[in-house]
């Protein structure tokens, strides 16, 4: 009978997410909750409909949405098809190691039954192990560097800002207490054994359990050396009792006098698991007779060596068997889809077999059915995938039969098809590229290293470098991006690959790559001859470090950079690119060297406006998208400078329109997020409360940053805090918190806005103890001139006028605002000079008048304000009429809480209105005035 699933309706939207391949962060985003909780909520479905891991839950999730009927609980394990026989002393020996010793590697020859064993181990110790017990199949895995990449990806985890994938692993484990089953580790020995000795070093609770052919040869490693079955007759070996159970099975039940012929052929198998199986397999066709004499060739062929080269040959002889029941046309067939490392269909096996696809699905078939494949059904269709122990043995059948480069060649063709027709998909490309991509990165490797497909190898990392970027794999694609420049047939190519992996790696955040790369792109097409190409890569790396100074880990010191603009400026020639960069290089120069004390008036500024003006137009003329933005967002920096934030909001509002038109490619989607925060900001600025929240929002939906939760919902938390949703920055800042804490709390200056936002906020709640929390972190971003002056005084005087501490907010704002530090204030100084007027109005200080006309010529025209410059006046000349008028004008500017305060401050039936308008905010009362 059915057993009804009891999914809560959180647990529905997680399951339709993961049905649509998103990341657990870029779920928790789209739902407003904490990676940690996707994590816990993704391992409960996991258990409740029974799925081996997250492709199958993933499968579920489209086949029926939300799914209603499954199994009772099960382990996070893959479920194992047929039962576990035997094994006691091993089960416990090995269990007892996991438990005494934080990495232990099953060490045996392929088919001993080490993933079996490992998998029953692991399913004991699951309640050992408070944050559960993770399976990693590393079977798919071909390049050891992809090693961190399989373990995130069965852990639902992405790469974070500025790191690289190991780390966002060790950050995501840092405190948990998980135990990691990295199964089939031989293949990337090489990657998993530092992969292991950093994630154990950091994260002090995990431990993990590895299969492998070899030991990892680390010096923390327990081995367990995985014995064959048992053949000794104490009651019944583990052997007989396997090849029993495994007939039986299959409708073959055996009868208690056979006992002894069936040992005797467990004893020419050497007790090998896989062998036993395949045998038992055969025992309806064959018979115990035949199984003999079937396997007497093979093992008499496959003899001699040590005692480990035996078992392994035990293996061999079984697959051998196996094969020679096959005829000729399977075997070609099995051979063949051998270079397949992720399942494939009877179509894809067809195109790479070269074969007709009806005769291949029948043969397909057949070796399903002599367990030579594994048959699954998937939304897709039919699916087939060889054991690790096949393919390896097909693919040596390649080599025998001097097919391996033709076969591995049709992989490598169909492989650009399906890469070139993934670049040009639909919304349902994702399923579709997670499906073929271990098989693009596996025939990739192969051809690389192939000096006849060389040509073909880089247009497959570069279709692979695109796919991982759109797919949000910012460290894979720059990667591929690297690989396509070092496969490029000419200096030319190669620097046409390396522009697009620096700016994935702006969008990472990694400033010491862009700068790196850069340059090299400039070597590159220096070989080649294009001087002016040159030029504009070394400005370009020049302008990296001024835009971007605080993503790198060593900044260039400025002798270096201005060296580099020098040479810029030498080979630029008449070319309009390489001008237009290096007037941008010249500019940004200029305007980095701009002191706390500088006149915004002096002849210094209006020269380096005249600069950035000028390298803005010849960007235009370019028609280069992301260099127009670049040299936009050096002129919104000098028109902030000179406190034109009118002219800085339209600048970025021009960015942001330029780049939403453009190709979504890495430079359009680096220059286009930051883009959207400068829009975000200078719309704070000018009181445009309405667009920054627009900006802010495309900012945190926008994908690239769906593992950057903190970076993608700063702005947006600020000006709803402004704007006074209190409920909006809740939800908000729970991904901020949970992104910033995972990217490692680092104190990035941008961040820090968006911190005293929510603290601000919990303090209009009331909740002390969560403004306690977010002052604590605060205080991690220290003390800067715009915390004193800037967003910390505006927030922190919002706050004391809630409470009724008129005073405390005058003396907050106690400084005049010319003596405000000018490299922040252009965005705070509106909302300063208007909360400062309002707070010597309200503390009754003899200076309100002059408080107020300091806001009428420094904010004129921002409606934000306006409308506090109006409050104040009103409520200092005793005008009721007028001070109502007010809330209208909040409203229209966007500031609900603004519009419900003035109700409460012109008292009466008024105040009941404003006190309800909060309290529908989300926001405590506030004192009568």
């Amino acid at each position: 009978m059915p057993v009804t699933v009891d999914i809560s309706p959180r647990e529905a939207e997680v399951l339709e997410l993961v049905g649509d391949h998103l990341t657990n962060a870029e779920i928790a985003a789209r739902l407003f909750i904490s990676v940690r909780t996707v994590e816990s909520h993704v391992s409960a479905l996991l258990r409740k409909l029974d799925v081996p891991d997250r492709r199958a839950l993933a499968g579920r999730a489209a086949a029926s949405r939300p799914a209603a009927e499954a199994s009772p609980a099960a382990p996070v394990l893959p479920a194992p098809l047929t039962s576990f026989v035997g094994r006691a002393r091993e089960r416990a020996e090995l269990g007892e190691a996991v438990r005494a010793h934080r990495q232990v590697t099953a060490v045996g020859p392929g088919g001993v039954g080490k993933t079996r064993l490992a998998l029953a181990v692991a399913a004991d110790a699951t309640a050992a192990f408070a944050d559960g017990v993770w399976f990693v199949d590393l079977v798919p895995v071909t390049d050891p560097g992809m090693v961190a990449d399989a373990v995130a990806g069965a852990l639902g985890l992405g790469e974070q800002p500025g790191r690289g994938m190991t780390e966002s692993v060790v950050a995501a484990l840092a405190d948990r207490h998980v135990l990691l089953v990295l199964d089939n580790c031989e293949q990337v020995r090489d990657g998993v054994a530092p992969f292991l000795e950093r994630l154990l070093a950091a994260c002090p609770r995990v431990a993990v359990l590895a299969t492998s052919r070899a030991r990892l040869m680390v010096p923390f490693e327990r081995a367990y050396q995985v014995p064959p079955l048992s053949l000794t007759d104490d009651g019944e070996s583990d052997a007989v009792a396997l090849f029993k159970e495994r007939a039986s099975a299959i409708g073959w039940p055996l009868d208690p006098p056979l006992h002894d012929h069936i040992r005797s052929i467990c004893e020419r198998l050497d007790g090998m698991a896989l062998s036993i199986e395949l045998a038992a397999a055969r025992y309806p066709a064959l018979g115990l007779d035949g199984l003999t004499a079937a396997l007497s060739h093979p093992l008499r062929t496959l003899t001699g060596g040590s005692r480990a080269d035996d078992r392994h040959r035990s293996v061999r002889a079984a697959v051998d068997w196996s094969h020679a029941l096959l005829d000729p046309a399977d075997r070609e067939l099995l051979r063949r889809v051998s270079v397949f490392v992720a399942p494939f269909t009877a179509a894809a096996a067809a195109e790479v077999a070269g074969a007709d696809a009806g005769v291949v699905a029948d043969g397909l078939a057949r070796l399903a059915e002599q367990s030579l494949l594994v048959v699954r059904a998937s939304a897709g269709g039919t699916e087939y995938r060889a054991l690790e122990t096949i393919r390896q043995y097909g693919a040596e059948r390649l080599a025998e039969a001097g097919e391996l480069a033709d076969a591995r060649a049709r992989h490598l063709r169909w492989c650009l098809a399906r890469a070139a027709g993934l670049a040009e998909a639909g919304a349902d490309w994702r399923p579709r590229f997670d499906a073929v991509a271990d098989d693009l990165r596996a025939a990739l490797a192969w051809a690389a290293d192939e000096p006849d497909h060389r040509a073909d190898a880089h247009d497959l990392a570069r279709h692979l470098a695109d796919l991982a970027f759109t797919r949000n794999l910012a460290g894979e694609s720059q990667q591929r991006y690297e690989q396509a420049a070092a496969l490029a047939a000419d200096p030319g190519a190669a620097a046409a690959m390396i522009g697009p992996a620096a700016a994935v790696a702006g969008c990472g955040m990694h400033g010491d790559d862009m700068y790196r790369l850069h340059r090299a792109a400039a070597d590159a097409a220096r070989r080649s001859g294009a001087a002016p190409r040159a030029a504009a890569e070394l400005a370009t790396a020049a302008v990296t470090v001024y835009r971007f100074s605080g993503t790198f880990v060593r900044t260039p010191p400025p002798d270096e950079t201005g060296a580099l603009i020098a040479e810029a400026r030498g080979s630029a020639g008449d070319d309009p690119a390489a001008c237009a960069a290096v007037a941008l290089a010249e500019a940004a120069s200029a305007a980095d060297a701009f002191g706390a004390d500088q006149d915004p008036h002096d002849d210094v500024v209006a020269e380096t406006l005249a600069l950035a003006e000028r390298a803005a137009d010849l960007a235009h003329r370019t028609g280069d998208a992301p260099a127009e933005s670049a040299a936009l967002d050096a002129l919104a920096a000098v028109q902030s400078w000179v406190g034109d934030a009118f002219a800085t909001a339209a600048t970025a509002r021009r960015r942001v329109a330029l780049l939403s038109s453009a190709p979504p490619t890495p430079a359009v989607t680096h220059e286009l997020v930051q883009a959207l925060g400068e829009a975000a900001q200078t719309g704070i600025g000018v009181g445009d409360l309405p667009g920054a929240r627009r900006w802010a929002r495309r900012l945190a939906d926008h994908p690239t940053l769906a593992e950057m939760g903190h970076r993608a919902t700063s702005w947006l938390l600020v000006a709803d805090a402004l704007a006074g949703d209190a409920e909006a920055v809740r939800a908000g800042a729970v991904r901020f918190l949970d992104a910033w804490r995972r990217s490692g709390g680092r104190d990035r200056p941008d961040l820090d806005p968006a911190v005293a936002a929510v603290a601000m906020v919990h303090g209009l709640r009331g909740d002390r103890d969560a403004r306690d929390e977010w002052g604590a972190v605060l205080d991690r971003f220290g003390t800067s001139p715009s915390r004193v002056h800037g967003y910390g005084a505006v927030f922190d005087a919002m706050l004391l006028l809630h409470e009724g501490r008129a005073a405390e907010a005058a003396e907050r704002t106690a400084t005049e605002p010319a003596d405000v530090w000018r490299w922040v204030t252009w965005t705070w100084l509106p909302w300063y000079v208007a909360l400062r007027a309002e707070s010597a109005v309200l503390a009754g200080s003899p200076d309100a008048r002059s408080r107020l006309a300091a806001v009428r010529e420094l904010a004129a025209g921002n409606p934000v304000a306006d409308a506090f410059a109006d409050r104040a006046e009103a409520l200092l000349d005793g005008d009721p009429g007028r001070l109502l008028a007010t809330a209208d004008a909040f409203d229209a500017a966007g500031c609900r809480y603004q519009a419900a305060r003035t109700l409460v401050l012109a008292g009466g039936a008024h105040a009941a209105r404003g006190t309800a308008a909060l309290t529908a905010l989300g926001v405590t009362p506030m004192p009568a005035p």
